[in-house]
């Protein structure tokens, strides 16, 4: 299983930072986290990034059991 990681507002829909989620494709991760944390966790999931390792990926990915997922939703702040 892949390791998940959330932050800012998917860390607190799911009202965790990290767990690990079955999956063999990141659509996959993603839809079993979204039946696991629920509507609020799906409405991040809509508009946020999804990092495999670091880096940038695409639904169709392959994920093994020792990657991790990153669910990192858009922040805004900063100076006026």
């Amino acid at each position: 299983m892949a390791v998940l990681r959330l932050f800012a507002a998917a860390r607190e829909a799911a009202g965790t930072g990290r767990d690990t989620v079955p999956g063999a494709t990141i659509d996959q991760v993603l839809r079993a986290a979204a039946a696991r944390y629920g509507a609020p966790f799906s409405a991040v999931l809509d508009t946020s990034q999804v990092w495999l390792n670091g880096d940038p990926v695409e639904p169709d990915a392959a994920v093994g059991d020792d990657d991790e997922v990153a669910v990192i939703p858009p922040v805004s702040g900063g100076c006026a």
